[in-house]
């Protein structure tokens, strides 16, 4: 089984990381505890430079829902025009309407600006409202992948409808799961999908240098509760735990 994996790097120290453990791809992304949003220009920038494997960039201009304003829209078709720009591989899209099906005119743009590199249609697809529809309207746009957990928190709990997406997409479009995926999980979940690539980003936390901590003050807010003293970055050792396991499945 020639199996692909992708690790969702949140820096180019992770994206390194990833290809030290034996990635296939990245997809780099800022705002994390957000879901994930648009890199900056100087972080695809050196990521490019520094990778020899994939680089995909996610082009989400904010966290919440897949809802975006005619602004919002616009912040996406510039970002993918920089991406292409700066030699990524793929750019990961993903527009809805109000009522939950996929906007097959905006998403049929930005895949239009994108055109010459790959294209996933990420987890917006698991807030969609009828999966199987949507998998059709995606595979009309031409998407390279979709990113799903199986509409559910993870992709362990989501694994009966990954089973089906596979089969019904019936290798006209990969179908990818992500979310909560680690070594101990993997090979269970690629038998029971028959999923050929695999999302997860392997991360470990790691400290921070800082002497001085201000006890009175957290930038980040306290409706996201983040720990401002760490960091946490794909470990490489991880990522070959996982694919070592995923491997012992064939």
């Amino acid at each position: 089984m020639d199996y692909k994996i992708e690790i969702c790097a949140n820096s180019v120290a992770s994206c390194l990381e990833a290809q030290k453990g034996g990635a296939h791809r990245v997809e780099l992304c800022a705002g994390i505890p957000e879901g994930g949003t648009t890199p900056s220009y100087g972080e695809i920038a050196l990521a490019r430079e520094m990778l020899n494997i994939k680089l995909n960039v996610i082009i989400r201009p904010r966290g919440g829902d897949f809802l975006y304003s005619d602004i919002e829209h616009q912040t996406m078709l510039h970002d993918i025009e920089i991406a292409k720009k700066l030699g990524v591989n793929g750019v990961v899209i993903g527009c809805l309407t109000a009522d939950g099906e996929i906007d097959l005119e905006r998403n049929k743009e930005l895949i239009d600006a994108a055109k010459g590199i790959s294209v996933t249609f990420h987890r917006a697809f698991d807030m969609c409202k009828d999966p199987f529809k949507s998998l059709e309207q995606i595979i009309l746009l031409g998407c390279d992948r979709i990113l799903s957990s199986g509409q559910q928190p993870t992709a362990e709990e989501g694994v009966e409808l990954l089973k089906q997406l596979v089969k019904k997409a019936d290798n006209r479009i990969i179908v990818m799961p992500g979310s909560g995926i680690n070594e101990q999980n993997i090979a269970s979940i690629a038998l029971k999908t028959n999923a050929k690539e695999f999302h997860f980003s392997a991360r470990e936390s790691i400290k921070s240098k800082m002497e001085y901590r201000n006890p009175n003050l957290k930038l980040g807010g306290t409706v996201i509760s983040i720990d401002e003293y760490a960091q946490n970055i794909t470990d490489s050792d991880k990522v070959k735990r996982t694919i070592s396991n995923l491997n012992s499945t064939i």
